[in-house]
């Protein structure tokens, strides 16, 4: 009778084992449709994939189709100059779109104050959303969520779904420029609560949010459109601050993290801007404080960069430092052939280009939404003016 029990528990163990293998193949080949997507991929492509381009213009024309053909970058970013009338955009983003097999990135900076790129429309009244230190003045985080949702409503009517939007940087510098009233507030805790709060509004309509600009540039009196500011501050010194954003940010899943371009001697040991630093991307930001997400530059056409790098030297650095994403690495065509360059001649391994595009498929195949509801109804609507009201 012992043997006959002993031999039935054995039996179910091995039919239950069996069972279990079954149903745990399942989750290694949802896995593997993106690594198949990957290994199908040339070289060109994988780099496209890593390339976020600009083409300030409201139609897309013979010479912007044929860049886009050729390069099949990975994203577009919309500037105030593709903006004209509601049917124009709608029809400059489709035809961008209808370029590529695989969905792309349509972004956008559109924070509100003095960053908001709608307003350029003229056939169509949208919602002007003031900047948002006055949102952080309410100390509302239902309100912070709600405007939020206010831009992403208005955003997704035009397929766009990635804002390089909020900024975590905090306004403690007075004398700072280029940050200003753009933050949410003076202090980590006003920055963290209401950025965050924006930003699962600004998501819930189907926006990936990019949090900036890390490790902060909130402390500046510098603008890196001209010139490379210095943060003076010591590691110690930004943890207790201007990293606390950001560190919220990932605790709460951030997908994205813009890479501002300032130095930070303390953590480098020279004036190499962040956007190129190892130590400050893979080192303090993916190891350290454990994000996992994508790193995107800020627009490499900017003069912190340009005033001391050659375009090969930006690319190549920035690769090997732990960027996923360039932005704005023009002309693109060059840019490719500059980084596939930098592979062959064993500068940049294929295997750090492999882990970025993967990461880019990844979080598109889970966050781009698949259907667009948000119709020119949402533009400038009663329901989103009466939110913005509350911003007093």
């Amino acid at each position: 009778m012992k043997k006959l029990l002993l031999c039935l528990l054995v039996s179910i163990l091995i039919i239950t084992g069996c069972e279990n293998k079954e149903t745990n193949n399942t989750e290694p080949n949802e896995v593997d449709k993106i690594k198949e997507q990957l290994n199908e991929m040339s070289l060109e492509e994988k780099i496209g994939q890593m390339l976020i381009v600009s083409y300030r213009s409201t139609v897309a024309d013979e010479n912007l189709i044929s860049i886009l053909n050729d390069v099949k970058p990975g994203g577009f970013i919309l500037f105030s100059e593709n903006f004209e009338s509601y049917e124009q955009t709608k029809k400059f983003v489709n035809d961008i779109n209808a370029t590529s097999k695989i969905p792309m990135f349509i972004s956008v900076d559109q924070e509100g104050g003095t960053v908001q790129r709608l307003k350029q429309l003229t056939d169509h009244e949208v919602t002007v959303i003031p900047p948002m230190y006055e949102l952080g003045l309410t100390n509302d985080e239902d309100l912070a969520y709600d405007v939020g949702r206010v831009m992403g409503e208005e955003l997704r009517v035009f397929d766009i779904n990635m804002d390089f939007a909020p900024v975590l940087d905090i306004y403690s510098n007075p004398n700072n420029t280029v940050i200003g009233t753009r933050a949410f507030g003076t202090t980590s805790d006003t920055v963290s609560k209401m950025a965050l709060s924006f930003s699962k509004g600004l998501e819930s309509t189907g926006i990936i949010s990019v949090y900036k600009h890390f490790p902060g540039h909130g402390d500046t009196d510098e603008d890196s459109h001209y010139t490379l500011p210095v943060v003076t501050k010591t590691k110690e010194e930004l943890l207790d601050l201007e990293l606390k954003p950001f560190i919220e940010a990932i605790d709460e899943g951030a997908d994205v993290i813009m890479i501002g371009h300032l130095a930070v001697p303390s953590i480098t040991g020279d004036d190499t801007p962040a956007s190129l630093s190892k130590e400050i991307i893979t080192d303090l930001l993916k190891e350290e404080l454990g994000f996992d997400g994508l790193v995107i530059t800020d627009a490499l056409n900017m003069a912190a960069l340009t005033n001391d790098y050659t375009k090969k030297e930006i690319y190549i650095k920035a690769i090997n430092a732990g960027v996923d994403i360039l932005l704005m690495a023009s002309p693109s065509k060059e840019a490719i052939q500059i980084i596939k360059e930098a592979v062959v001649n064993g500068d940049i391994t294929e295997e750090q280009i492999n882990t970025s595009v993967e990461k880019i498929l990844r979080l598109k195949d889970e966050k781009l939404p698949k259907e667009n509801k948000y119709t020119s109804d949402y533009l400038g609507s009663s329901e989103h003016k009466e939110i913005i009201s509350k911003i007093k």
